[in-house]
């Protein structure tokens, strides 16, 4: 009898392998070579589960949006049964920040997506943009702040990925915006 293979499974080592080589070398190194032999696996059988590049970047894409999924809904979870507006916010945000060595990764390989799709878009659509300004505005005294807060979370993560700011500082930054909102 076959042994019975888990799909997903597979195909998540192999995403794994994928954002290992584009944390490491950028998205321009990633070829089903270099992530068969980063997987420890043969390039047939990522063939085998990726009929084309863009469908093994898709596949990545979506690792990581679950990846951080988990972690923001584990973050808000711990807040307790009836958080604070601010205290819901600001969770989201530092989860969402590139402030340790698991989110830093994430974040890095999520920029190189993003100009990745920037080029490719027909093949990755999300309404991630979407639900986060929903979450975010329904958090604010003025919901028509979302935007900026998005802007502004995104903004820190660049520059923290970019080495100009430390954790600290974008922490510090982050506080004072909130301070102003509420």
């Amino acid at each position: 009898m076959p042994k019975r293979v888990d799909v997903r499974e597979r195909r998540t080592l192999i995403a794994d392998a994928l954002m290992r080589v584009a944390a490491a070398q950028g998205l321009e190194a990633v070829s089903v070579r270099h992530v068969a032999a980063a997987a420890g696996v043969s390039v047939g059988m990522v063939q085998h589960y990726f009929r084309t590049r863009d469908e093994m970047m898709v596949f990545a894409l979506d690792v990581v949006r679950d990846r951080n999924q988990a972690r923001v809904t584990a973050a808000l979870s711990a807040l307790g049964p009836d958080p604070q507006p601010r205290a819901m916010l600001r969770t989201l945000l530092v989860t969402v920040l590139p402030l340790d060595e698991q989110s830093r990764a994430d974040g890095l390989v999520a920029l190189a997506f993003l100009a990745y799709t920037a080029v490719r878009p027909a093949g990755v659509k999300s309404d991630d943009t979407a639900q986060m300004l929903g979450f975010i505005a329904s958090l604010l005294p003025d919901p028509d702040a979302a935007v900026g807060v998005l802007a502004l979370m995104e903004g820190l993560g660049m520059y923290v990925l970019g080495g100009q700011y430390t954790a600290e500082q974008a922490l510090k930054a982050l506080d004072a915006q909130l301070d102003l909102l509420f």
